[in-house]
């Protein structure tokens, strides 16, 4: 490892952990040779696994062994060493996981190919609650869903909280920006794809009769925390869901509705022989 030992905010190449806590810093696009925060040891293990490919890595000394045997393929990665004061002062917050690393992101498959062998996915409109993004990945990784879409204005699944929440699994399971709406529809189309969207709607079925014989290949539609989805994600839709509910609420938080829908419209389990 390339081990460079800081006591300052001076040494070249920290710039990528500056401020961490300030979101306007953050992309919410994949712009070509962006980059992503993992934090702690285990999301950087998924990501690596993952065949993402680290540029830095900064920690305290003492987490050197853990993340060590991590880096042995990449040895000309710096690794950045400081105290907990100079970590904490140049991020902006207590690193109490251990270590963080600036990753290249990967480039983001097609649309298409994502849907080729899919026949559950999971559809994001314009969710903007990092902590929400997260928690839906780690349901789609949970249940056993192909893959995640997200629309353009959605919140970045790679931003560092929802790897955070989503245990790495953000890192695990296949995902990709879709079009805006018409051109989506097209393609969803093209791939056999019936589109469900969950929301509150008087002409809505409910989750449980539609996954009595749910279509071979559905896409699930989830909206934004506050207005849900919107008019065009609900003329793009096949079909209208509603989770039934008792005591007079009339919805679940976003991330907990994925996780009911999910398991409902699980896919049956292989037959042993």
């Amino acid at each position: 490892m390339q081990i460079v030992p800081i006591s300052n905010l001076d040494v070249h190449g920290l710039s990528d952990y500056a401020r961490l806590t300030d979101v306007a810093l953050r992309r919410v696009q994949e712009p070509e040779g962006g980059l992503y925060i993992a934090e702690s040891h285990k999301v950087i293990a998924r990501a690596i696994a993952a065949g993402h490919q680290p540029r830095s890595v900064l920690l305290q000394e003492q987490w050197l062994p853990d993340v060590a045997p991590l880096l042995e393929r990449f040895p000309d990665v710096p690794v950045y060493v400081g105290s907990s004061d100079v970590l904490e002062r140049l991020t902006g917050y207590h690193m109490h996981r251990g270590a963080l690393a600036a990753m290249h992101r990967p480039a983001l498959p097609r649309m298409e190919d994502l849907l080729a062998d899919a026949s559950r996915v999971v559809i994001l409109e314009d969710i903007v609650d990092h902590t929400n993004v997260g928690a839906i990945f780690r349901s789609v990784a949970g249940l056993g869903a192909d893959a995640v879409l997200i629309t353009p204005r959605c919140a970045d699944p790679l931003y560092r909280r929802s790897v955070r929440v989503s245990m790495g699994t953000v890192l695990q399971v296949p995902w990709t920006r879709m079009p805006e709406w018409p051109e989506a529809r097209r393609i969803l189309d093209a791939a056999g794809f019936h589109v469900a969207a969950l929301a509150l709607d008087d002409r809505a079925v409910t989750l449980d009769r539609f996954a009595a014989h749910p279509p071979e290949r559905v896409a699930l539609t989830l909206g934004t925390e506050g207005d849900g989805l919107s008019s065009q994600a609900r003329d793009a839709a096949d079909s209208t869901v509603i989770i039934p509910m008792l005591h007079g609420v009339d919805s679940l938080n976003v991330a907990s509705a994925s996780a009911v829908a999910l398991w409902a419209l699980r896919k049956p389990p292989m037959p042993v022989d």
